[in-house]
């Protein structure tokens, strides 16, 4: 990451913690470790895992603020690129804590067209 660090160094290990289960286990229904979102805007990301082959690839609930909020992978580098209507980065929320699995959050933005935490 090029910018200062978005995801801080104890948040990535619970986030590879839970790409290795994936690896051992198949995929599972991780509880979020990451919420990143547009201070300007209207885009979230929940973040479970990295890909372990491609530590750059994040699987999560992602939102671009238009209404369809899904689940799949992202980049963290082209996360970092964007910005909101007013330049602003996007950031971390820094008071994010769940233990709710991902599929929880899915289904509550599938019903709202957005991600409710």
């Amino acid at each position: 990451m090029t910018r200062a660090v978005l995801i801080p160094a104890d948040l990535i290990e619970r986030l590879q913690e839970n790409g290795r289960a994936s690896s051992r286990h198949g995929d599972g229904d991780y509880p979020p470790i990451v919420k990143l979102f547009t201070p300007d805007g209207r885009a979230t990301w929940l973040l479970t895992e990295p890909d372990p082959q491609d530590p750059d690839l994040a699987f999560g609930l992602c939102d671009l603020g238009q209404g369809y909020p899904e689940l799949g992978y992202v980049r963290l580098s082209e996360i970092l690129e964007i910005t909101g209507s007013l330049g602003l980065f996007v950031e971390r929320d820094v008071a994010f804590r769940t233990e709710k699995p991902i599929s929880h959050f899915a289904v509550l933005a599938s019903a709202t067209g957005r991600i409710l935490t």
